[in-house]
């Protein structure tokens, strides 16, 4: 684990304490710990996305495919 040093304005520092003391963290080193990471989580889930949005077509999702859909789930 690495040791990330911050300066933050007084309304910045004002703001994150607000949040730990609102959400229940333990720390700020927690709240932006969590922060860092749901924009990890964010930036991975919109590659994810931008990566099927170029994909192209799937197949048709017609009476036949979701037949199948439903013997695999039967499954």
């Amino acid at each position: 684990m690495s040791i990330v040093k911050l300066d933050l304005s007084d309304d910045l520092t004002a703001f994150v304490d607000r949040q730990v003391a609102e959400h229940g963290y333990k720390s700020a080193a927690d709240y932006l710990s969590d922060l860092v990471s749901k924009q990890r989580d964010l930036e991975i889930l919109r590659g994810k996305l931008l990566k099927g949005a170029n994909s192209g077509p799937g197949p048709e999702a017609d009476g036949v495919w979701f037949a199948e859909l439903k013997q695999q789930a039967e499954r």
